[in-house]
């Protein structure tokens, strides 16, 4: 095999490998964010939460 189809095998396999690790991190990750939410105490905290909130 010469050069190019070795580094053409490579980066295919390459960008599979990386596409599959995205893709079990999708399945492993948890889809509902599950927060607490805290009473603001100042503020700022007040701001903050209300422009979350939108």
């Amino acid at each position: 095999m010469n050069d190019f189809q070795l580094k053409l095998i490579l980066s295919i396999l390459a960008a599979i490998m990386f596409s599959f690790i995205f893709i079990i991190l999708a399945f492993s990750l948890p889809l509902d964010k599950k927060e607490a939410r805290s009473i603001p105490k100042n503020k700022l905290e007040k701001v903050s939460q209300a422009l979350r909130d939108r």
